[in-house]
């Protein structure tokens, strides 16, 4: 008997490292509780979704993909942990996430040091730009940078004949980054910023800011933010009388956005993903084929009916589709990973189609966005 125990437990050592080599790790950490979750705990679901889909289809050369699931709590402290352990202890091959750019910044370093790649599902453009913000070698993201939402907004403006402006921030990274890009490219477009106001994006009233703005006799009024700030911004300016139109940023296409600001959010424009008009896309956008797939699948998983489908849909689906597809080319090895990630050239999203460079770890361009509005209760393709 003890020597059957003694042969099974040399079994069971010998197999374990090939057990362990037949599953490729990543790890995905998102605001799975905190002020992003209505955000996080549905990127988590589609990280899944995706997941499954490539396991279910033979994996990664004949590998089984596995995620090491964290929740950063919205708490830059906390994700700098999580991505600690999912390098040092987990060991696994690339990370993806997290869901605000705060919280990406503090992770950058990290990432960059231990030199393990990771595509990000932030919003914000610090966390894959150089010089006083780091360097991000191996920091890439999926969802478009904030400059090229402001420029996408920026077009539609100069289309419609607005050349002035009141722009309201947030006071986070997001919200500053937003104002950056905002007060960089304007001019470009013949734009003037005639008013600019902040505020905590905790903060449940704008209307101070929101008078002073007025006040400056502004053609339309843009703000950068995500989450119920927005919405208390569009329910503030029609409580106020304020007729003039309003823009939000990339970040609130989302049925939650026309929950939270009820009739006061009719006729807001905003610059979103196609995957918000997915029906409304021609034919001929290859994109339109790969949304609707995408909407297919979500649905048939039930996740739409606590969590509707909006412009964050899809950025875990694309982050890992890319690391998937470079782990077929070249392997896990970081170096080569890294680098195959880099050249992702002509790969259709569902956020958009990427070409990534060693200057661009993002590779969506304007051509990736179109603008939405709110029309009877629900996002249309705007006017």
């Amino acid at each position: 008997m003890r020597k059957i125990i003694v042969l099974l437990t040399c079994l069971l050592i010998i197999a374990s490292p090939l057990l362990a080599a037949d599953t490729i790790k990543l790890g995905a950490f998102f605001d799975l509780s905190g002020r992003a979750s209505f955000i996080g705990t549905p990127t988590k679901l589609v990280a899944e979704m995706v997941v499954e889909k490539i396991n279910s289809e033979g994996g990664i050369n004949g590998k089984m993909l596995e995620l090491e699931i964290g929740d950063t709590e919205a708490n830059p402290a906390k994700a700098a942990s999580i991505a600690k352990k999912f390098i040092y202890k987990d060991k696994v091959v690339a990370i993806v996430g997290p869901t605000l750019t705060d919280t990406g910044m503090n992770v950058k370093k990290i990432a960059d040091q231990a030199k393990i790649p990771i595509v990000m599902t932030v919003g914000g453009d610090p966390v894959i730009m150089g010089g006083k913000f780091g360097s991000f070698e191996w920091i890439f993201k999926s969802p478009q940078r904030n400059g090229t939402a402001v420029e996408r907004l920026l077009i539609y403006l100069k289309e419609k004949g607005m050349t002035k402006i009141a722009l309201m921030t947030g006071t986070d990274g997001f919200g500053k980054d937003g104002a950056r890009w905002v007060k960089k490219l304007a001019p470009q477009y013949g734009i003037e910023l005639v008013a600019e106001e902040s505020f905590g994006t905790r903060d449940t009233d704008m209307t101070a800011q929101l008078t002073k703005v007025k006040n400056q006799n502004p053609q339309a009024i843009v703000a950068w933010t995500t989450g119920p700030a927005g919405s208390i911004i569009a329910k503030n300016k029609v409580q106020l009388g304020i007729e003039l139109p309003l823009f939000q940023c990339h970040g609130l296409p989302d049925p939650k956005y026309i929950e939270l600001a009820g009739a006061a959010s009719e006729g807001d424009r905003m610059p979103a993903t196609k995957l918000m008009v997915a029906n409304e896309l021609p034919d001929s956008d290859p994109q339109k084929e790969v949304s609707l797939e995408f909407i297919k699948l979500y649905k048939e998983k039930g996740y739409d009916k606590q969590f509707p489908i909006n412009t964050h849909s899809g950025y875990a689906w694309d982050a890992i589709m890319m690391i998937a597809n470079a782990i077929k080319k070249v392997g896990t090895e970081p170096q080569a990973l890294r680098k195959e990630i880099e050249n992702t050239k002509n790969y259709i999203g569902i956020s958009g189609t990427y070409n990534l460079t060693a200057e661009d770890h993002n590779g969506l361009g304007v051509d990736s966005m179109v603008i939405v509005q709110v029309k009877d209760g629900k996002f249309v393709m705007a006017e």
